[in-house]
């Protein structure tokens, strides 16, 4: 099963088990933040892809992305096919698109004709940089272990392989820290919650998860979880975030290596950034909330719904 396919079957089975009221606040949070324009935005500013393709896996995880709604998600992007974006706001328009085919039977990409695939294709490539590794955009310097995760993504929507896949895991191991985990780029003296996750997963991908990331792996993340019970971005974090605490979650689950955090601890953690009316702030620290960190809550809820 492609990767995609089965997170979104895992976190929907887990969010499936959560009280209905519980379900029906955060749709409606979700569901009020569209704008007029059929996109969703942040914090400040109008709708952008980012932050649309997020409140798209929300919504459809919760059962509610159909209708109206999803037409108007969809005509925002459509309007978007045309224009330049980055790696992030790429993969956000092509995932978005393909929660819309498969949750509301609409196809974004219609007019763009049967050549869109390999178009995808073409352009994550010129994203390529010497080491092996994708860089943000045609013009990145740096290869990065986040964005190299995307474009593997980006790949199996279109239903696409990557060229030369053996020098993708080179770059990504050569990103594996000596005290576990891995670096987001070259330059990084750390290894971090959310680069590990993605480069755990895009070896996943690649059928290339040896012991030695494995082992190493589950005994970083473990080391991430605070006494807030939530998981840090690094080691010079002190604070936990939902960011960090559902990547941390979910790639110590494909681990195998869950019972290695205090998982009530953590659910605790989660339960404590609920917003009553819906939506989720991203830390302890944190007076605001977004579609973004609401679907990294739903998604914690999800993954810890299922754990024995």
């Amino acid at each position: 099963m492609a990767y995609l396919e089965d997170l979104t079957l895992r976190l929907a089975q887990g969010i499936a088990e959560l009280p209905e009221a519980t379900r029906q606040r955060h749709s409606r949070y979700l569901l009020a933040a569209q704008r007029p324009d059929g996109g969703f935005a942040g914090r400040e500013g109008g709708s952008d892809l980012y932050y649309t393709g997020f409140a798209l896996r929300g919504l459809a995880l919760l059962g509610d992305l159909y209708g109206p709604v999803a037409e108007r998600a969809a005509g925002f992007l459509r309007a978007r096919l045309g224009g330049e974006e980055s790696i992030v706001d790429f993969f956000s328009l092509v995932y978005g698109a393909a929660l819309l085919d498969t949750s509301a039977g609409i196809d974004v990409f219609h007019a763009a004709g049967p050549t869109w695939r390999d178009n995808v294709a073409r352009l994550v490539e010129s994203f390529r940089r010497d080491d092996g590794g994708y860089a943000k955009g045609a013009g990145g310097m740096a290869s990065s272990t986040y964005h190299t995760f995307l474009v593997l993504l980006s790949l199996e929507l279109a239903g696409r392989s990557p060229p030369d896949p053996e020098r993708i895991v080179a770059f990504l191991l050569s990103q594996r820290a000596d005290e576990g985990g891995f670096r987001e780029i070259r330059a990084s003296k750390r290894a971090g919650t959310n680069p590990t996750a993605a480069a755990i997963a895009s070896l996943q991908m690649l059928g290339a998860l040896d012991d030695e990331s494995r082992e190493g792996t589950i005994d970083f993340l473990a080391e991430m979880q605070t006494d807030e019970g939530g998981l840090r971005a690094n080691t010079r974090i002190p604070i936990a975030d939902l960011l960090s605490s559902f990547t941390g979650l979910l790639t110590l689950q494909d681990l195998g290596g869950a019972a290695e955090i205090d998982l009530t601890h953590l659910r605790q953690y989660v339960s404590s950034l609920e917003r009553p009316e819906g939506g989720f702030h991203g830390a302890a620290w944190d007076g605001a909330h977004d579609v973004e960190y609401s679907f990294y809550g739903l998604g914690c809820l999800g993954l810890l719904a299922v754990v024995n």
